[in-house]
């Protein structure tokens, strides 16, 4: 396990740890981050907990995503969470299947296809769930960017330089869109925490697929999603772009947030990833158990990475030698479900460390 599992925890989190162990009726949040063909890696883990071990202690869980993160997030809730994440990875792998040079409207439309086929015929009971409920990030364009249009690539341009100033400045171009199945109880996003606006919707059998949808919506790759049903008016994109790694007041909740991760570190927004004074440590942290593949683990996958946006152009129009890759990371990382359950029996917390530590 030692090569394979990396576990992190804040103070509050490791103090309850020793005293207690991982107990699942501690586990109040769950976050999951945007990453694209990342977070494949992740899904035998998402399988063990959501399959068994958080089912023997049924209670009221967030379940917060954006992008794949929040597809994820968004198979745990339907009624056979194993099912549906085996159909998750099933329609990653296999239906992006695009020629050397896709448009955004073929991108858009495969995507489409992968949430409108994760769903099927059960948002109802995904809206219905009473112990899962689910929140998936988006964000909303202002300004500039209120509105898709031919000046979309240097509105982009002007929100990426204005959050290389500042992380603040980023707010003059987007707000969140956060889409919720229940509003009663609905922790961080009632008020704002930082400099983002909140703008709250209710998810809907009307506006389920569009919020998924929007939460993967890459700007310049895919389409933005104009106007769901029941939110606010406006073009909505990528909940990764505000919320890459989910670095959220975690603090203001009350229990444990255990955090499956495919990095080290959390990244607040995807045009922060490469500016590594911007990561997230300390007191907001200090309720966090952090578990996710050792470098040791990532360096033995095949190419010695995570499957990642990259491998379509390493690829191109070879599908079957890409999915044969991304299929062999994920069978690899079955080993990570095995390991966190191992070490779920009897954890060993010298092998915890600190965030920020290395």
């Amino acid at each position: 396990m030692q090569d394979i599992l990396s576990i992190r925890a804040g103070s509050t989190a490791l103090a309850r740890l020793r005293t207690h162990g991982l107990d699942p009726a501690d586990v109040a949040l769950i976050p999951a981050a945007a990453g694209g063909p990342k977070g494949l890696v992740l899904i035998p883990l998402d399988r063990a907990l959501f399959g068994g071990w958080l089912r023997r202690a049924p209670r009221k869980r967030w379940l917060i995503g954006a992008s794949i993160g929040a597809w994820r997030m968004a198979a745990a809730c339907l009624p056979d969470p194993v099912e549906a994440l085996n159909r998750l990875t099933l329609l990653y792998c296999e239906t992006q299947n695009y020629r050397s040079r896709p448009t955004p409207a073929e991108i858009s439309a495969a995507c489409a296809q992968i949430v409108a086929e994760l769903v099927g015929g059960n948002a109802n009971a995904l809206l219905a769930q009473s112990d899962w409920q689910l929140a998936v990030l988006t964000v909303r364009g202002r300004g500039l960017l209120a509105r898709e249009h031919r000046a979309a690539p240097l509105a982009w341009a002007l929100a990426a330089t204005a959050n290389a100033a500042h992380r603040r400045h980023l707010a003059r171009f987007l707000e969140r869109g956060v889409f919720v199945t229940q509003t009663q109880g609905l922790p961080f996003f009632h008020s704002r925490f930082d400099a983002f606006a909140n703008k709250v919707s209710q998810l809907s059998t009307e506006n389920l697929r569009s919020a998924l949808l929007a939460s993967a919506a890459i700007p310049l790759l895919l389409q933005g999603v104009s106007d769901p049903p029941g939110s606010p008016r406006g073009t909505y994109w990528d909940g990764g772009i505000i919320d890459y790694h989910l670095a959220l007041p975690y603090s203001q909740i009350e229990g444990l947030v255990l955090y499956p991760h495919f990095a080290d570190h959390i990244t607040p927004g995807w045009l922060d990833k490469f500016i590594r004074t911007r990561r997230a440590r300390g007191a907001e942290l200090a309720n966090v158990v952090m578990i996710g593949p050792s470098k040791e683990f990532i360096a033995r996958l095949p190419n010695g990475k995570l499957p990642d946006r990259t491998d379509f152009k390493r690829y191109g129009t070879d599908h079957a030698a890409r999915i044969k890759v991304w299929r062999r990371a994920i069978a690899e990382s079955e080993r990570l479900a095995e390991a966190f359950l191992r070490w779920r029996d009897a954890p060993d917390l010298s092998r915890v460390r600190g965030f920020g530590e290395p």
